[in-house]
């Protein structure tokens, strides 16, 4: 595999995307593992899943929302994207006491959980201000372990949506921001995340549809995770011949319809953690990702 684009110094966000159960949290900590120890760039993950699991990959405390470094040069954050949206409107109130008041309305509770996209752009507009270092410290890339492949389409085609909808103050304001920054491929890369099984393939092909119908771009790289090493004739289980077949067909269906950049990891006996997230960042550079 030749050198991904997802290397250029002009990026400075790449979305992982895929769906549940494939393994986008370990590619995205992974991704953030290999670039953080062979780049000089200040890396940060983030996680939006509630089970904030992300810490587990690299055995540092649960995120809570709050920043945590792994090593000089990588950090995680599990995000709250509720909260996100608070905090732009204490920062623009500036007055507690109004703030308050606003954030306990129920036209506010109304708004947050019922504006189209609103949510999904506090997600990516946190990514922005912590790029440009609003409000906290500065970051050189974030990967953003989205939400799973029919979300993760939803959350980038959500600005724009927001942009129409919320034409003035500061919300609609950040969607037209983010709209251009998600539609810029040379800042945004998108990396689309499978197991070589049915589903999760058929998700993958349909989520390079989605993008291109609704987006007008393509995932940058296709991450088949998880496959089953070859089996060998001598001691090789039944189930194992029949996983790394199945495995065998649905490569086969992604060589058929795939024409993209596309790296293959394979299925490693080990727990989730950082042995798990060091081997598979290895995996990643042998692959020619940095």
């Amino acid at each position: 595999m030749n050198e991904s684009p997802l290397l250029s110094p002009l990026r400075r966000l790449l979305v992982v995307t895929g769906k549940g159960g494939v393994g986008k949290t370990a590619v995205a900590a992974a991704l953030g593992h290999r670039l953080a120890k062979v780049r000089p760039l200040r890396v940060l993950v983030i996680e939006v899943d509630p089970r904030d699991n992300l810490h587990q990959m690299f055995a540092t405390p649960p995120s809570g929302g709050a920043i945590v470094e792994v090593f000089p040069g990588l950090s995680v954050q599990n995000l709250k994207p509720r909260h996100v949206v608070d905090d732009i409107v204490r920062e623009r109130l500036k007055i507690a006491l109004l703030s308050k008041r606003v954030i306990a309305s129920p036209v506010y509770e109304h708004f947050t959980e019922g504006a189209p996209g609103l949510k999904e752009v506090a997600i990516l507009g946190h990514a922005l201000r912590r790029l440009e270092g609003i409000g906290g410290p500065a970051f050189d890339l974030v990967i953003l372990d989205a939400p799973a492949t029919g979300h993760g389409v939803s959350l980038l085609a959500a600005p724009g949506l927001l942009a129409e909808v919320v034409e003035k103050g500061p919300f609609g304001e950040l969607g037209r921001r983010l709209a251009e920054f998600v539609a810029d491929d040379d800042r945004c890369g998108v990396v689309a995340v499978t197991t070589a099984e049915e589903m999760p393939v058929q998700e993958v092909l349909e989520l390079r549809v989605a993008l291109a119908a609704e987006l007008g771009r393509k995932p940058d790289l296709l991450v088949v995770n998880g496959l089953y090493p070859a089996a060998t004739e001598d001691g090789a289980e039944d189930l194992w011949r029949r996983r790394r077949a199945l495995n065998e067909s649905e490569l086969g269906r992604l060589d058929a319809a795939w024409d993209g950049p596309r790296l293959d990891l394979p299925l490693l006996p080990m727990d989730r953690g950082p042995q798990l997230i060091a081997q598979l960042s290895e995996r990643l550079h042998r692959g020619g990702l940095a």
